[in-house]
């Protein structure tokens, strides 16, 4: 990838954020989002495209120099973003409004650089975060839409929606998600799989079932298995009157977005 950045085109930049010399390293927050059908996760993994390989090569471009960009949490490959949330530093006094352009200009399509701010020197996106918010789309009909395909799951078999809400319902609270999370050495060694739920909501939008949920932080692929449980609910294979006692299926990752990030 040529980093090398011509001269920017109008607009020009404003003129009340002017280039400061010598000015001290800054922590800027950016909030990206993406098509995270062509990547693998958000993570930086050896030889496959990721978020956050692509971000890093980029800034690192612009500012000269390696640049490591911290995420608010790890999507899976295939999983989308509307607002992640992700930081780095640099030295380069750019503005912040020529450096969300000259980002954009450089990245692929499927990423897109919302927003970018300088923020407090110690700001980290996953550990400051209070509350995340994603969202699981579920195509219902029997013939699925190809311009959707990317973006849905496509579940068009028998099943009780009004038992699917209220097993949603049950995931409200301070739990231990440890059975809906993937295997993970995290978790065998001690590290803490209580999380707290704010809101869980099934609704019906058209042809499609949006589960919306809401919490604290989440485990390793815990909202797709969530979601795989509501529909064994809705089948009849788990109780929904009650905490399911397992997971069901872990539903695929393309359903599934990253809609906010708290702080």
């Amino acid at each position: 990838m040529d980093l090398t950045l011509p001269p920017l085109p109008l607009p020009l930049p404003d003129p009340d954020l002017p280039i400061v010399q010598g000015k001290p390293p800054r922590r800027i927050r950016v909030v990206v989002s993406y098509d995270g059908t062509e990547y693998h996760g958000w993570q930086v993994q050896p030889g496959l495209p990721t978020i956050q390989g692509v971000l890093e090569e980029i800034v690192s471009g612009i500012e000269g120099a390696p640049v490591h960009v911290a995420g608010s949490g790890r999507t899976d490959a295939g999983v989308h973003a509307l607002a992640q949330v992700a930081a780095f530093t640099l030295t380069n006094p750019i503005p912040v409004y020529n450096l969300r352009f000259a980002i954009n200009r450089l990245l692929p399509a499927a990423i897109r650089i919302q927003s970018v701010e300088d923020v407090h020197e110690d700001f980290h996106p996953r550990f400051d975060s209070v509350a995340k918010t994603y969202r699981y789309s579920i195509h219902r009909t029997e013939i699925l839409p190809p311009f959707d395909a990317r973006y849905v799951y496509h579940f068009p078999y028998p099943t009780n929606e009004a038992w699917m809400k209220a097993a949603a319902e049950r995931f409200v609270g301070e739990h231990d998600f440890r059975r809906f999370a993937a295997k993970d050495p995290r978790y065998t060694r001690g590290e803490s799989t209580i999380r707290t739920i704010f809101s869980s909501d099934l609704i019906r939008e058209g042809d499609r079932l949006i589960y919306t949920v809401r919490g604290s932080g989440f485990l390793k692929h815990m909202v797709r298995n969530l979601a795989g449980t509501l529909l064994e609910c809705g089948r009849g294979n788990l109780p929904h009157n009650m905490m399911p006692p397992k997971s069901g299926r872990t539903a695929p990752a393309r359903g599934l977005t990253l809609v906010s990030v708290e702080y």
